[in-house]
C-alpha cells in the first residue's frame, strides 16, 4: 500500500522504543505527524529526526503528535532516541508494512 500526502492513515498498531504499543485509533482527534526513515543513526535519518526534535515544541503548540517509523528494532530505536534526545516515539515496523 502506498500512502500519499493528505491520505487518511490506515489502521495500524506498532511497538515503540520502550515496548509501548502505539495505535492510530487511540489518538482520537489529534493530528499525527508520521515520518518514515530507512535506518537509525545514519546521517540523513539523524538530520531528519533531529529536525523534528528541534521543532517539537511547535508541533505540540498545534496539538500534533510526532511518531517516527523504521524497520529497526526496539533496542536500536532506544539507542538512537537516547543519543539524540528525541522526545517522540520511534515505532518498529520490522515487516515494512
Amino acid at each position: 500500500m502506498t500512502i500519499k500526502i493528505g491520505d487518511k492513515v490506515p489502521e495500524f498498531a506498532l511497538s515503540d522504543q520502550e515496548g509501548k504499543l502505539r495505535s492510530y485509533k487511540n489518538l482520537k482527534d489529534k493530528t499525527l505527524v508520521l515520518f518514515f526513515y530507512p535506518k537509525d543513526d545514519t546521517p540523513g535519518c539523524t538530520a531528519e529526526a533531529c529536525g523534528f526534535r528541534d521543532n517539537f515544541d511547535l508541533f505540540k503548540i498545534f496539538g500534533a503528535e510526532v511518531w517516527g517509523v523504521s524497520s529497526d528494532n526496539q533496542e536500536s530505536h532506544q539507542k538512537f532516541s537516547r543519543k539524540h534526545n528525541l522526545p517522540f516515539p520511534l515505532l518498529s515496523d520490522n515487516e515494512n508494512k
